[in-house]
């Protein structure tokens, strides 16, 4: 995601159009990326710290975007 400080247009363009389109009470809108990674083998502490330089090195610019790494398990017929 960007960093609070760096400007947003796509996030504000899309603040804009939820009125237009009908859905109220949204005050902000930050748009950003996401990466899905799957890994093989169990997911240890050491795994976990690999993805997380992993995100720092390569697919973040940690000058103006701050990340997450989280794990998630896939959920039975949530393909969409």
């Amino acid at each position: 995601m960007p960093k609070p400080e760096i400007l947003d247009p796509q996030g504000k363009a899309v603040l804009g159009a939820l009125p237009r389109l009908g859905f109220q009470g949204v005050t902000d809108v930050r748009q950003g990326k996401r990466f899905e990674l799957e890994i093989a083998g169990e997911i240890t502490e050491a795994v976990l710290a690999e993805v997380e330089q992993m995100a720092e090195t390569l697919l973040s610019n940690p000058v103006i975007e701050n990340f997450t790494v989280r794990v998630e398990q896939p959920v039975a017929g949530a393909d969409r």
